[in-house]
């Protein structure tokens, strides 16, 4: 039997003890199962008071049972949900009726597989769903609810049409190059290529940031003993994360907090100071924070701006793993330097006292910038990796098809690129990948 003719259900709300408690049925036999659990098949739509009874006829529940009739459904089938209270006892109850009924239990994600499956939503927008749920900041949760409205996607089908419709311009050259045929010129063909491979760059450069919205940038505080990158951390979470002493040495691991930076979901990371010692244990905390300097998005190098130059060197020189740094110069209310952007420097330097909670407002401001933020969240569009790694390999497809003489090469460039784009939306797709993507949803999902 196919698996999707299989009749599922699972608890579709948040387990532990709630006012409400919801399980969800899908697939062919939801009438039948109704008319078991329920005594007859509710009205689609409309919201049913019943008395819900185990196999012996002992009362588990009283519910509201809702009905919605395939296709017009979350997964494109027949489903069924049942608003129970929300006890643990009465949901397995209920489950457990279920399962006797013939139903099966689902799998994380199958009924927005089904959904995708049985063409209820693109693969983009079946992603967008998990995105939705495990939304960290509100900016996330409007860029996923954007995605899921078919925003993104709309962006990738157009492309896709557009490279479809020079790929029949080149491949009407091949199959009638000995044919008097009305085609355009290589120039013109060439200037649409061009225009297909700036859209792709403007995609990629709203779906980057994008990406950190769906699962948290990675922000590393890192500098030499002493030079505040504890107090930092403390003052950007509102609260004593992590110790603060005179004493050099003191951060010995890594300290992690979840921010919410204006909008940006963001994993702050303090780390032990970056200096060579003998003691073993803050030898390692060295390491791991090296390891994590060369993971990060983003570093924030702390120095003391009462400091000497030489140090500052060294460290700036010790960050070499991270794609993206900004140098804060801390102590700025010993030495007398303004507080905000120095002015002219590379990488982006700002002064701060963080004593003072001096700058520390442009220090988020920053980060936001520097990791693609700098524009309004509107703009952004809700990716994941995978989206990105097809978008980049269809612009390079695209470019290669607009720089090769031969229109074979050309043609299969294209074939190329179409086929990574499909990827994104699910028109081409393994039954590997949807493995992987659905299998990473919660329960009931």
């Amino acid at each position: 039997m196919d698996r999707t003719e299989e009749t599922i259900a699972a608890q579709a709300s948040a387990p532990g003890v709630g006012g409400i408690g919801i399980v969800r049925v899908s697939g062919p036999q939801v009438g039948e199962i109704s008319r078991a659990l329920l005594g007859k098949l509710p009205d689609p739509r409309f919201a049913t008071t019943r008395i819900l009874k185990d196999a012996n006829g002992c009362p588990i529940d009283q519910a509201v049972a809702v009905f919605f009739q395939g296709p017009h459904s979350y997964t494109g089938q027949d489903t069924l949900e049942l608003h129970c209270h929300g006890s643990p006892i009465v949901l397995d109850q209920v489950l457990e009726r279920l399962l006797d009924l013939g139903v099966r239990l689902a799998k994380p994600g199958e009924f927005t597989e089904r959904a995708f499956l049985n063409g209820r939503m693109d693969l983009a927008q079946a992603e967008a769903v998990a995105d939705l749920i495990n939304s960290q900041t509100q900016a996330a949760a409007r860029s996923a609810f954007r995605s899921l409205s078919g925003e993104f996607s709309k962006e990738i089908e157009n492309l896709r049409a557009d490279i479809e419709d020079v790929r029949v311009l080149i491949e009407a050259n091949i199959d009638f190059s000995d044919e008097p045929v009305d085609v355009v010129s290589p120039d013109e063909i060439a200037d649409r290529l061009g225009r297909i491979s700036g859209r792709l760059g403007a995609i990629l450069d709203r779906s980057r940031p994008g990406a950190l919205l769906a699962r948290g940038a990675k922000v590393v505080i890192a500098g030499l003993p002493n030079a505040g990158k504890s107090s930092l951390l403390n003052a950007l979470a509102g609260a004593d994360k992590a110790i603060v002493s005179a004493t050099p040495g003191t951060t010995r691991d890594l300290i992690e907090v979840t921010l919410d930076i204006g909008g940006l979901p963001v994993h702050m990371v303090d780390t032990a100071g970056l200096r060579a010692t003998a003691d073993e244990i803050e030898a390692e905390g060295v390491r791991r924070a090296n390891d994590a300097i060369a993971d990060a998005d983003l570093v924030l190098v702390v120095l003391d701006d009462s400091d000497s130059e030489s140090h500052r060197e060294v460290l700036v020189d010790q960050d070499k793993g991270a794609h993206k740094k900004i140098l804060v110069f801390n102590k700025a209310d010993l030495t007398g330097r303004a507080i905000g952007v120095i002015d002219g420097s590379q990488p982006l330097s700002i002064a701060v006292s963080v004593r003072d909670v001096a700058g520390l407002d442009l220090i988020a401001t920053a980060i936001r910038s520097e990791l693609g933020f700098a524009d309004e969240e509107q703009s952004v569009f809700m990716a994941r990796r995978r989206h990105l790694d097809s978008l980049e390999r269809t612009l390079v497809c695209v470019d290669n098809a607009a720089g090769v003489s031969a229109i074979e090469l050309a043609a299969e460039e294209l074939r190329l690129a179409h086929a990574a784009l499909g990827e994104i939306t699910g028109a081409f797709s393994s039954e590997d990948l949807l493995g992987e993507i659905f299998s990473s949803f919660c329960i009931g999902k």
